[in-house]
């Protein structure tokens, strides 16, 4: 399933996708696209605040609008907040030329 082009998603910036059966979002990273589920694995409440608004403000950081728990974009490893050491579902993407795909 075809998702977007590398160059929807700038540097630091993210966007979320609304799938059958759930709902994902990518992240921009050093020029490193990276996917998750769009679940906190705290609560289980979808991360973004407004559409495609899934960083922090700096940019370094997936943030969760509930409770502010920030995650590593390249593991999805919870660096602060109440879900501390857990991580975010991976998702696996594939990218074809300047494509992005649902891995399957």
């Amino acid at each position: 399933m075809k998702l977007c082009r590398i160059t929807d998603i700038p540097e630091g910036e993210s966007k979320g996708f609304c799938l059958e059966e759930h709902s994902i979002f990518l992240v921009n990273k050093q020029g490193k696209l990276y996917a998750y589920l769009n679940s906190c694995p705290h609560t289980g409440v979808e991360l973004d605040w407004m559409p495609d608004q899934f960083m922090d403000i700096s940019g370094q950081f997936i943030q969760c609008s509930t409770h502010g728990a920030q995650f590593l974009c390249d593991t999805g490893e919870c660096i602060a907040g109440p879900c501390l050491g857990q991580y975010l579902q991976v998702i696996p993407i594939r990218i074809e030329g300047d494509t992005v795909y649902l891995a399957k």
